[in-house]
């Protein structure tokens, strides 16, 4: 009780989404290596779209509470539910482009809003 009224907001986010990805079954963003097959959870920090080699992507920043990663949709200009708050569960290969973690074109899954 003592450690969660001396935790920053932040910290307790960073710990409920931690818990949250353990229940789940997912790989925690922080242990996922390069080139290898991932099912992640968290919560969409930052949604942007950002063209690659003239083709539009939609890119969003997944935080789980150990680590972030860039999942990037190509082609895509906007994806009906994809927007900050939002948690969703996605699978892929994890590739690491400039120093970070990237999902390109996942399966995924929104997940409900609020409190399940």
């Amino acid at each position: 009780m003592l450690d969660r009224l001396s935790s920053s907001q932040e910290d307790l986010e960073s710990q409920e989404l931690r818990e949250d990805a353990e229940m789940a079954g997912c790989t925690r963003i922080g242990d996922c290596h390069d080139r290898e097959i991932v099912t992640v959870t968290g919560t969409l920090r930052t949604v942007t779209l950002r063209p690659r080699a003239g083709v539009p992507a939609l890119e969003a920043e997944l935080f789980d509470g150990s680590a972030a990663l860039d999942v990037v949709w190509l082609g895509r200009r906007s994806i009906v539910g994809i927007e900050p708050g939002r948690r969703l569960i996605a699978s892929g290969r994890i590739s690491i482009d400039r120093g970070r973690r990237v999902l390109f074109n996942p399966k995924y899954e929104l997940r409900p809003l609020g409190r399940e």
